[in-house]
């Protein structure tokens, strides 16, 4: 399975050990040191939609006004830590975050 997101992201550190302990082996992609090409970010913005983004960090206000209004590609391109975290799949299923529903789905 892989996990994207931020080696600094608190939910991202609860998924990876939460996983492992369960048996699981885990892939983690750091999407800020080593970036989606387009084709990668494509399918999980046809999953997520809009949500795929972190409406409320800090990365995100910090935006220009014309990025900020852009779609999530765009935005994702510009800045990939404005991806919501953890994103975690397994290739035939597809999490967003690290709340009941994902643990449901993992553990």
């Amino acid at each position: 399975m892989i996990l994207y997101g931020l080696p600094t992201c608190s939910d991202c550190k609860a998924a990876i050990k939460a996983l492992e302990a369960a048996g699981r082996d885990v892939d983690f992609r750091d999407v800020r040191a080593n970036p989606l090409s387009e084709a990668e970010w494509a399918p999980l913005i046809t999953e997520f939609g809009d949500n795929i983004i972190d409406r409320k960090s800090q990365a995100y206000r910090n935006l220009n006004a014309w990025l900020r209004e852009s779609e999530a590609d765009a935005q994702l391109e510009a800045q990939p830590a404005l991806m919501a975290r953890p994103i975690i799949t397994d290739g035939t299923q597809w999490t967003l975050g690290w709340g009941n529903d994902a643990q449901a789905a993992w553990l």
